[in-house]
């Protein structure tokens, strides 16, 4: 088996050991990388991937439990689920090396160890790791969290299921719209597992919280003494994203200076480091997403209009949960079936007068609250049914509508004060307040909409 086109990481406290394991593989692979402290891992994993990591068993000489390499096999294995580990250990350990498979470890070799038996057993595990990956690879378009993880029945979800059919395999620019809680991350995600670029890595980015001087560092990467912290060379998340999909989650937060910044950088598709002169080129597919309105957007005061149009292609407008009466229940079934099945119990089934409850609500804070009270009600639970009791929804409600105060006496601007007090009155349950004003919830909705309320 032909090694060259491989990365290795190898992690070991014994600089001997790291310096017999390069002067055998450098040769051999197109990469090996030495590293002598395990707490550098997750900092080397984002920088850059490999196929196989060879990671010692223990890393302090006067405790050899083997609880530091099943804990860091464990984070690697959270870090970069794809990787292969093969775990080192001495003759001596070889019950915990057998514990370690048990936890995700690809094999183990025992040291000192035989040139030839090493590289053989890289190959097997690199070859098993291929063999996987082909099946994978054949199978990907139809592994789509669409149906699994995304769901939605409803007349808007099914726009959106078409929209990323449609534009999922170009590399258009995707800006995604919505509220909090909505699920524009997995719309993204779907994007990418649908599109060409869908073996390559997705690198998800909250720019919203990063401050005005983690942006450029975490976006573009450093060299080492760019500043305090700067330690070592890193790449940033544009470089991480190179062949895939960058996803730039609350856009909308970023100054005015971040703003210019990221625009420079998607005209011209270079980055440069902190501390460094040299553009390097980047190749990415850009989705962002935010929970600010276009129309606020447009605002130049708070959002440049040039940036809006390099990244909004197309978009996509999540709706509420509010507004998607059609999925409430399916998305409920398919939480209970999962908390269910986490916390150890029958899947329960939901009563009339529950699935009354969850209809009724209005979800300020849209899937993620329906799925946070599902969560708790089936941790909750003592029978195999969920009752209305059971369902305990936030507290907190949504910022109550602006009444406008006006002389304008206007049939319909009487209809949207009163719409507007009644809502106020009832703290936003739009059942209430449907029944309270003699209409649906269908009709109340029409007319939230008519006003743009």
């Amino acid at each position: 088996m032909n090694l060259k086109k491989y990365s290795i990481l190898a992690i070991d406290d014994d600089t001997d050991v790291l310096t017999a394991v390069r002067l055998l593989l450098k040769t051999e692979v197109r990469e090996v990388v030495t590293e002598k402290t395990p707490e550098n891992i997750p900092s080397l994993l984002a920088k850059q991937s490999f196929d196989l990591v060879l990671l010692d068993m223990n890393f302090r000489a006067s405790i050899n439990t083997g609880n530091e390499g099943i804990y860091w096999l464990k984070r690697i294995k959270e870090l970069t689920p794809d990787v292969s580990v093969i775990m080192i250990t001495a003759y001596g350990d070889i019950d915990l090396a057998v514990r370690s498979l048990k936890e995700g470890a690809s094999d183990f070799v025992v040291k000192p160890w035989h040139n030839e038996k090493l590289i053989a057993t890289i190959e097997d595990t690199l070859k098993a790791k291929g063999l996987a990956k082909s099946k994978s690879e054949i199978s990907f378009k139809n592994d789509s969290i669409i149906g699994k993880e995304l769901l939605g029945e409803s007349e808007a979800m099914e726009d959106i299921f078409y929209k990323i059919d449609k534009i999922a395999p170009t590399d258009a620019n995707i800006l995604i719209l919505g509220e909090n809680g909505t699920g524009k991350d997995l719309i993204a995600k779907a994007i990418h597992q649908k599109s060409l670029r869908a073996g390559k890595p997705f690198v998800k980015v909250d720019v919203g919280a990063l401050t005005e001087t983690l942006f450029e560092s975490e976006l573009f990467g450093h060299k080492k003494g760019a500043f305090t912290d700067a330690k070592e060379d890193r790449a940033g998340r544009f470089e991480a994203a190179s062949e895939g999909t960058l996803f730039l989650d609350e856009i909308g937060n970023i100054s005015l200076s971040q703003q210019a910044r990221l625009l420079t950088v998607l005209q011209n598709r270079q980055i440069t480091r902190l501390g460094e002169n040299t553009p390097i080129p980047v190749n990415i597919r850009l989705i962002c997403a935010t929970n600010v309105p276009l129309s606020e957007l447009a605002n130049e005061n708070r959002f440049r209009k040039d940036l809006i149009y390099r990244i909004n292609t197309v978009e996509i407008i999540v709706p509420p949960l509010r507004k998607r009466d059609d999925d409430t229940l399916l998305l409920a079934k398919h939480f209970a079936k999962i908390y269910s099945d986490k916390y150890m119990k029958p899947t329960l089934s939901f009563d009339e007068s529950a699935m009354n409850k969850l209809l009724q609500y209005h979800y300020p804070g849209n899937v993620r609250e329906l799925q946070y009270t599902i969560e708790r009600a089936i941790i909750m639970s003592e029978g195999e049914v969920l009752q209305a009791k059971d369902l305990i929804f936030s507290p907190i409600e949504a910022p109550a509508p602006e009444v406008v105060e006006t002389d304008d006496m206007k049939l319909s601007t009487i209809e949207k004060n009163t719409i507007l007090r009644v809502i106020e009155k009832h703290n936003g349950n739009i059942t209430k307040a449907s029944k309270e004003l003699g209409i649906t919830r269908t009709a109340l909705y029409r007319r939230l909409s008519k006003y743009d309320i």
